[in-house]
């Protein structure tokens, strides 16, 4: 009796530790989340052709010159579990999203700091795309060329 008690217990514990066990190991990503990673994924790789493709909005940026501020700039996305936590959908329509992110960024020395804030994702060809302004605003970089100030120079009817 006591042997037929035993090994129906044990059945029972072996099928409730499979069941918990592939319910745990399935990590379910949403499509938002799991874009914007692969994303990060890319320009950690230091793929930045690719990356540029990946991108929405990218306005007046050419692929060259987006390249060459990828390519100075000293920040990209941390590895692994840093690189993206407290991922939470804010709004979600049928071509845009915005969602909240802290997203782990290593520097050159190696140091890891974050950006805690709100990404617009954009639908587009199947697929959501991060905004190029925003990829800029985390890796330190500005979309501008060069800050040049205008002078205003005119004459005055005046003598110095």
């Amino acid at each position: 009796m006591n042997l037929r008690f035993l090994l129906s217990a044990a059945a029972v514990l072996a099928v409730m530790l499979m069941s918990a066990g592939s319910g745990s190991a399935a990590v379910t990503d949403s499509p938002l989340e799991k874009s914007m990673s692969d994303t990060l994924d890319t320009w950690r790789e230091g793929r930045y052709e690719q990356l540029f493709e990946q991108l929405a909005h990218r306005g007046k940026t050419s692929r060259e010159a987006f390249v060459k501020k990828m390519r100075e700039s000293t920040t990209r996305p941390a590895c692994c579990w840093q690189k993206i936590e407290k991922f939470k959908v804010l709004n979600e329509k049928r071509t845009e999203a915005t969602v909240y992110a802290k997203v782990g960024l290593e520097s050159a020395t190696g140091a890891v700091t974050s950006a805690t804030r709100e990404f617009k994702l954009t639908h587009m060809e199947g697929v959501w795309k991060m905004q190029l302004a925003d990829v800029f605003s985390i890796a330190g970089v500005t979309g501008k060329k060069g800050n040049k100030k205008r002078v205003a120079r005119y004459s005055s009817p005046y003598p110095n």
